[in-house]
């Protein structure tokens, strides 16, 4: 959350984002301006990949500034049927399938029908309870349409169903993990429960059976996903499961806290930019000697699937991966 007490205008979060090119006494400018209650240029630019609340030396939190002020001008111009979207899945059917009792719950957010096929079916989750549905729905995919308010305003009865499921929770979907370790405490609530992100969970299943892994000898890239500008600290997880598994990271421009947006927030708004960074985002996994490009959000899967294709480099989710490890899948 903004911590306007933290923020000395260094300017260094907006100096630092990958979309616009502000010098430091210019971004200084737009954070005073948006301090003051004005509506900053960088409001209508924005891409809402949330970089910089990452780039913040002092924990200011600016992007929670932004995306406050967004929604108070309507300076963001997210397309109708993105702004549907989020509203439909809300209304998802929820279900619970029961799994082993002494195992803990897969909570799917609302992306089912997103994962590749036979994902839930694989023996990386024989045995857990799994959620799916609305009432799972995470919410923070609504920063990507220039609001706050809907986070704050169901983060209370989100955190309320999924602590009635009664078990630890492992989350598949990013952002579900974002909100939980982080945003629900933006608002005072309080977590009742045990929970994990699934790069913990997958290296965990990955170390308990080493003695069934094949090594995939292969060099890829990894696709950062903007939740993860919350939660940073556990992409060290994704490191493990790469050495587990015999997969090499090759070091490239964009990763980590300069990881590209998979775009997916800006395809109808920006779309000559989006195209622009898809390019610069497949061409850097390229250059780097990277045969793959491994994904995490089910949405960033889905956006790149088309444009990984185009430059012939393969994509891979990040289960189908650890399933190829495991001999489920073909490399």
């Amino acid at each position: 959350m903004w911590d306007p007490e933290k923020c000395d205008f260094c300017g260094e979060c907006l100096e630092r984002c990958l979309y616009v090119n502000y010098d430091k006494e210019k971004a200084s400018e737009q954070i005073k301006e948006l301090a003051q209650g004005k509506e900053a240029e960088i409001l209508s630019r924005c891409v809402t990949c949330c970089g910089c609340r990452e780039y913040c030396p002092k924990g200011a939190d600016p992007y929670d500034l932004i995306v406050k002020a967004q929604e108070r001008f309507g300076s963001f111009k997210a397309h109708e049927k993105d702004v549907a979207a989020m509203e439909l899945v809300s209304q998802l059917p929820s279900q619970i399938t029961p799994g082993d009792p002494d195992k803990p719950a897969l909570s799917l957010c609302v992306m089912e029908r997103q994962l590749p096929e036979g994902t839930v079916q694989s023996k990386l989750f024989e045995g857990l309870t799994i959620v799916k549905g609305g009432e799972y729905f995470c919410l923070i995919g609504w920063v990507h349409q220039g609001k706050e308010s809907p986070i704050r305003n169901g983060a209370k009865r989100f955190i309320d169903t999924l602590a009635s499921v009664g078990k630890e929770m492992v989350f598949l979907h990013d952002d579900c993990y974002a909100m939980v370790h982080v945003k629900v405490r933006d608002y005072g609530i309080e977590v009742p429960f045990r929970y994990m992100h699934i790069f913990e969970y997958l290296r965990n299943y990955l170390r308990d059976n080493a003695s069934q892994l094949k090594k995939l000898g292969i060099k890829v890239a990894y696709q950062r996903p903007c939740a993860s500008r919350f939660t940073p600290e556990k992409d060290a997880f994704l490191q493990e499961i790469f050495e587990l598994i015999g997969v090499e990271r090759p070091k490239r421009n964009y990763e980590g806290d300069k990881a590209l947006c998979c775009t997916a927030p800006i395809i109808r708004v920006f779309p000559e930019l989006a195209q622009e960074v898809q390019e610069k985002n497949i061409r850097d996994a390229i250059d780097s000697g990277a045969q793959a490009l491994v994904t995490l959000c089910p949405i960033c899967d889905r956006i790149l699937k088309r444009p990984t294709e185009a430059f012939g480099l393969k994509k891979i989710y990040i289960t189908d991966l650890c399933r190829m490890a495991l001999g489920e899948l073909s490399l």
